[in-house]
């Protein structure tokens, strides 16, 4: 059994993100994170390979979190281990007229991966119960009752053969602010300036009921929940990685089995069809 790093919420658990420290590492250095990444991403990689060989599956990460927790450098991280033409990002922003001109995960349906391939959410359809709430954008019955919308539609998805992983990049109020500064003082982070993400900070105790009931609410177990630290980057990925790794594991049989025998059935056409055709094999 190998260590998870990510804080798996269970449901019913009522777990809290004060309860949870963002600048965990297990004990960690940068250097042993690092080197049991690397291992992780190549059994990543072979089993993502696996996944779209097979077809049988598709795999679904939802990244939220607050503004400068790092859901750009994990999307890089991730997408480093997968095969480019199975894989792809979904961005989720301020509704469209034409997406706000229906229902609210109408925009999302549309961008989950078909069998074989990887979809990472960067924001997703709890910005629908995030920052709606927050800011108070529809009346508290509407965004209440999308609870129990979102669980129907990931039950949906799941049924449908879809691995569902969900991740919160869990930063302190401390580490956002070293941050945000920090982009201030490099020329090469200009383009992610942003005036709202100072104005956020001041929702912060907002924020964080609005994650603590969705996280309480939405986790189930075949599409749970993970609380990432992610005050240190290196082991934000290998938290993530490690997880992705355990959820696909269990499948990797079952997928190679199906390969052999989809292997072993074009084989005997091939033969029954040389045979057919007078073909014979060189000596």
């Amino acid at each position: 059994m190998t260590m998870a790093y990510a804080h798996l919420v269970k449901p019913d658990s009522k777990t809290r993100l004060d309860d949870v420290d963002a600048g965990s590492h297990a004990g960690l250095s940068e250097e042993e994170a690092m080197a049991k990444l690397d291992k992780l991403g190549e059994r990543m990689a072979d089993l993502q390979e696996l996944l779209f060989a097979a077809k049988q599956n598709s795999l679904l990460i939802v990244l939220q979190g607050r503004d400068t927790s790092g859901k750009d450098g994990s999307i890089r991280r991730m997408l480093h281990y997968c095969n480019v033409q199975s894989s792809r990002v979904a961005s989720f922003k301020e509704p469209t007229e034409l997406e706000a001109s229906h229902d609210f995960l109408w925009r999302v349906h549309r961008e989950v991966p078909a069998k074989g391939d990887v979809v990472v959410f960067n924001r997703s359809h709890y910005e629908d119960v995030l920052v709606v709430r927050v800011h108070k954008l529809v009346p508290k019955k509407l965004w209440k009752a999308r609870y129990d919308q979102i669980n129907a539609f990931e039950d949906t998805l799941v049924s449908s053969g879809t691995i569902l992983l969900k991740f919160y990049l869990h930063i302190s109020k401390g580490e956002q602010e070293k941050r945000l500064l920090a982009r201030e003082e490099n020329p090469d982070k200009a383009f992610k300036l942003s005036l709202s993400d100072w104005k956020e900070r001041e929702c912060w105790d907002d924020y964080t009921e609005a994650f603590d009931d969705a996280l309480d609410k939405c986790s189930t177990k075949h599409a749970p929940w993970y609380i990432v630290p992610a005050n240190h980057k290196w082991f934000r990925d290998l938290a993530i990685t490690q997880a992705v790794v355990d959820a696909l594991d269990p499948y990797a049989k079952d997928w190679h089995d199906a390969l052999k025998d989809r292997g072993k059935k074009e084989k005997l056409e091939i033969e029954a069809y040389r045979a057919s055709e007078g073909i014979k094999l060189p000596s």
